[in-house]
């Protein structure tokens, strides 16, 4: 009898079998009663080493899966495990470079420089407030010097135009450095009675004041020479002689007059020069006053290249009193070097 038993148990089919390699029950009983029939010897043989070769081969192949999804695992696991452990080599190698750079002087440096320079600011930005108080405390004063009343403006501008000191020029003219009237060439002074009644009642003096009361400062309503009519003439002994430019007239102005009028003011007039009395008298311009403007300089218009022991101011008419004229400064302008070439050309 053939070996029907241990033939069947080894020909038991994969698809056959359970997870556990162990044959089905009723599959292995067909197989069983199929291998139970009578076969060739020669059959018997393949048939069973078939079965072996196919169960081997099923054997390796389940085994093969399992140990690529083992190793898939493994390799998952290892992955990760590498790239951790190569994070904290590269941490660990790259940390201690960043803290010598952060600690070294290189690094060190600009920062103290830095914060010196905060400190430096926040210093300049006291003191600025602190200038800045100061400047308003400046204005503040300053705000109360300019509120000063009308009245006081008015009466500091009219003593400025009085004192005339703006004009910031020499006065060869001037009584207390040495000029004088020449009498000689000189209108005579306005004398007569009713002159004086008429001073008396404007109640200003109870004389005519002399010629050379127009070579002084003292610039006050009524302190002026008076001659008759609206024509006449003064002549000025300089100081020194001088190289002229300019001529300067002053009167008072309306606001403070007494008689509330500048009728007596001269109108035009004309300068002469002279070298030494009583040598010829040198044209220097005609010239206009207007008693609106209370101080007026004329720029001579005919300047020769000498200079003038004396100067005669002939005036040729008033703004309107027949009866006499008044003059109450006169200023005599220029240097004691001869001037440059540009002054001494005549003037159109």
């Amino acid at each position: 009898m053939p070996r029907t038993r241990n033939i069947g148990a080894l020909c038991t089919l994969p698809e056959d079998t359970t997870h556990s390699g162990r044959p089905r029950r009723g599959v292995q009983r067909s197989y069983i009663s199929r291998m139970a029939e009578p076969a060739p010897a020669n059959m018997t043989w393949l048939t069973y080493l078939a079965c072996f070769l196919r169960t081997q081969t099923q054997q390796v192949f389940l085994n093969t899966c399992r140990c690529k999804l083992f190793c898939q695992k493994v390799m998952e696991k290892m992955g990760l495990l590498v790239l951790c452990v190569f994070g904290f080599w590269m941490f660990s190698m790259h940390l201690p470079s960043k803290v010598e750079v952060w600690q070294d002087d290189s690094i060190n440096g600009p920062l103290q420089s830095l914060r010196m320079y905060q400190e430096k600011v926040r210093h300049h930005t006291g003191e600025i407030q602190d200038l800045r108080g100061s400047m308003n405390q400046l204005i503040a004063k300053l705000q109360k010097m300019e509120a000063i009343s009308d009245e006081q403006k008015m009466a500091q501008k009219i003593m400025k135009m009085i004192q005339g000191d703006y004009i910031e020029k020499p006065d060869f003219a001037l009584k207390s450095i040495g000029a004088s009237i020449d009498f000689e060439h000189t209108s005579a002074t306005y004398n007569h009675d009713k002159a004086r009644s008429y001073w008396n009642w404007i109640r200003l003096w109870n004389y005519a004041q002399p010629p050379d009361v127009i070579l002084e400062p003292n610039v006050t309503p009524g302190n002026c020479w008076a001659f008759a009519s609206d024509r006449g003439q003064v002549t000025i002994r300089l100081a020194q002689k001088v190289y002229l430019s300019n001529i300067t007239l002053q009167h008072i102005p309306k606001t403070i007059s007494l008689s509330g009028s500048l009728d007596t003011a001269p109108k035009d007039f004309v300068i002469y020069g002279l070298e030494s009395l009583p040598r010829e008298e040198v044209f220097l311009g005609a010239f206009q006053f207007q008693p609106e403007n209370i101080i007026q300089t004329f720029q001579l218009q005919n300047l020769p290249p000498r200079s003038f022991a004396a100067v005669k101011v002939k005036i040729s008419s008033n703004w309107g009193n027949p009866r006499f004229t008044c003059m109450y400064r006169v200023r005599v302008h220029g240097s004691v070097t001869p001037p440059k070439d540009s002054y001494l050309e005549p003037l159109s």
